[in-house]
């Protein structure tokens, strides 16, 4: 890991300041975790849930970068994005799968990524209820819970038919209107699993699931993990081949070949 990847800026900087404000998200996530929560909804006509731990988590991540980093963009979930002149620019989403946080399912995860002039460098999701923390980093990604570390390897899965596929519901290709790619994806692997959240990029980046597939994601339900499944050895773009950072119909896969498998199968 070199400092000239992460634009100048020191590698266990970086990394200190990932993991500090995982652990400042967590003093407000795990607190309201499986409790009897208010849960507000974003969105007319649908359900895009919202609590008190999401905003909370949101501020004491904040806080957190911009003592150490005041002069760094910072672009967030659940609050007014802090424009800066500045190559750096902090993507955060504090509860990553809002709707498993509020159904007690620890499959949800806090998410903060570094971007350097648009590309995010450095990545990290924390599940503060398993003990666990995925961080990818340049050169490596990493898995630790408590005392125990290991370097994160993709299953090197080439075959689609051998695939195993998460998604985290099949509403997400109904309300895209991408029904018809999905499915041609989803009858060539060996099984499809959903519910996962970000937790799937992660079990993907750790060699358990071969393939992530997504509709219409946010660029802040990305951002984080293309650091953690790009320094395991894995592959993840939109659809059409571009650049996942800013979201889209996105698609995470093992290997490169499974890659172009899966680009091929959605394109029909």
């Amino acid at each position: 890991m070199t400092k000239q990847q992460l634009g100048g800026l020191d590698p266990e900087d970086i990394r200190a300041t990932l993991l500090a404000a995982a652990d400042a998200a967590a003093q407000q996530t795990l607190p309201r975790f499986r409790t009897r929560l208010a849960v507000d909804n974003k969105e007319v006509g649908g359900f895009d849930p919202v609590t008190e731990g999401d905003r909370e988590a949101e501020r004491a991540i904040r806080e957190v970068i911009a003592a150490r980093f005041p002069g760094h963009a910072i672009v967030g979930e659940e609050m007014a994005d802090k424009p800066a002149d500045s190559p750096f620019e902090w993507v955060v989403d504090p509860i990553d799968g809002t709707r498993a946080f509020i159904s007690g399912a620890p499959v949800w995860g806090t998410l903060i990524g570094l971007r350097v002039e648009g590309r995010t460098v450095a990545g990290l999701m924390a599940q503060p209820f398993t003990g666990e923390v995925y961080l990818g980093l340049p050169g490596a990604s990493v898995y630790r819970r408590h005392r125990e570390q290991a370097v994160l390897r993709t299953s090197g899965v080439t075959d689609l038919h051998k695939a195993k596929l998460s998604a985290t519901s099949p509403d997400i290709f109904e309300i895209a209107r991408t029904q018809p790619q999905w499915n041609r994806l989803r009858k060539a692997v060996l099984q499809t699993r959903y519910g996962l959240d970000c937790y799937a990029y992660c079990l993907l980046a750790a060699g358990h699931i071969d393939m992530v597939c997504e509709a219409a994601l946010k660029n802040v339900d990305i951002a984080a993990l293309i650091p953690i499944i790009e320094n395991a050895g894995g592959v993840v773009t939109t659809w059409d081949g571009g650049s996942a950072e800013n979201g889209g119909n996105c698609v995470a896969a093992a290997t490169p070949e499974l890659h172009r498998a899966a680009l091929q199968m959605l394109a029909g």
